[in-house]
């Protein structure tokens, strides 16, 4: 008995193109975009007027931990954030380490893959909102890009917990007034044998997995530059709960990045200035946390040229490379991302299709 792909129920399967351009609602997205840009100014400028802009990597993933628990009330965010958080701040510590490593291309990436299937499961065990893997991958690949130093990795510890802290003292500003303290919290209470319990956990978490080893391992092979753009796009195509919302998602990442491309470009253009691309990465944040609940193509607009000026900041090389490979690698991310989506519906619907007595079509 052989097992072949289903053409029928792929092309069944695939989404309408108008979901593309669906618009969720808006949702008091303007309370969270304030938070997270202050919770990513407060760190920036303070290391701009200490002269150690060249460390901003670090603290901005730390400030990241202000986009968990968006909708939760005060307590329930705090909660919420000081796990994602600190998971976060282990990422960055992980990644500056294998940073200091002269086989950091190599590590990074089976490193990765392992965090990537490791975050899924604890994601959905502690209920992380936004949920999944991406802003860890995000956070330890992108620190072991750059070389370090073994001295730098409690430095890199310090500024991203500390951006942490900030990211959780904004977030919970709100309980100073007397009406959000009477809130109830929501339950957060998780349990990682309760997310293992749920149809196809443990095979996500191995698909984002392998998703990842794949996608960095091909750019590194090729000497490709940033592999870890390849890499998050993988993760990011797999964050949807089916095929159809994986290619929506691809395609929301790959146009969301080719426009974020152009607009990153324009933005560099402009000036050099660590003061002025500071401003830009405000901005940016802020613009990507207004519309990440209602398009991520839209998002994307935003975030591409947030991670190429947070690179430049962090590294600064040749800008036209920089705005190639973000373009080549998050294409071969999404086409990786959308390839595994492809292979695993096609296994399971192959081993139930066994399990039924009938030989898959």
């Amino acid at each position: 008995m052989t097992t072949s792909l289903n053409l029928p129920a792929l092309r069944a399967a695939l989404p309408h193109p108008r979901r593309l351009f669906e618009l969720g609602p808006h949702a008091g997205a303007h309370r969270v975009a304030v938070r997270a840009g202050i919770a990513m100014a407060v760190p920036l400028v303070a290391l701009q007027l200490t002269g150690h802009i060249d460390l901003a990597l670090y603290a901005v993933f730390g400030a990241f931990t202000a986009l968990y628990g968006r909708t939760h009330t005060h307590l329930a965010r705090l909660r919420m954030q000081a796990t994602a958080g600190a998971a976060l701040v282990a990422c960055v510590v992980i990644g500056t380490a294998i940073g200091a490593s002269v086989a950091r291309e190599w590590i990074v990436v089976p490193v990765a893959a392992v965090v990537a299937g490791v975050a899924t499961v604890v994601s959905a065990a502690l209920d992380w909102h936004p949920p999944g893997a991406l802003f860890f991958v995000f956070a330890l690949a992108a620190c072991a890009s750059v070389p370090a130093e073994v001295s730098r990795i409690p430095v890199a510890l310090a500024l991203a917990a500390a951006s942490a802290l900030v990211a959780m003292l904004v977030s919970t500003a709100g309980l100073v007034h007397p009406a959000a303290r009477s809130r109830a919290a929501t339950s957060l209470d998780g349990s990682f044998a309760a997310a293992l319990a749920r149809p196809h956990a443990l095979g996500k978490a191995t698909a984002i997995a392998a998703a990842v080893l794949v996608a960095g391992g091909i750019p590194t092979a090729t000497g490709l530059g940033h592999p870890y753009w390849a890499m998050v796009s993988a993760v990011a195509a797999l964050g949807a709960a089916d095929v159809a919302g994986h290619l929506v998602r691809a395609g929301h990442r790959v146009g969301g990045t080719l426009l974020g491309v152009g607009l990153a470009a324009a933005l560099l253009a402009v000036s050099s200035s660590p003061v002025v691309l500071i401003v830009f990465v405000v901005l940016l944040q802020m613009a990507a946390e207004l519309f990440v609940m209602r398009n991520y193509g839209l998002t994307m607009v935003f975030v591409t040229p947030l991670a190429l000026i947070m690179a430049q900041l962090a590294h600064p090389g040749d800008e036209w490379a920089l705005l190639r490979d973000r373009t080549l690698e998050t294409l071969l991310g999404a086409a990786v991302g959308v390839a595994v989506s492809v292979a695993v519906a096609a296994l399971r619907a192959g081993r139930a299709a066994r399990a039924g007595g009938a030989p898959a079509a």
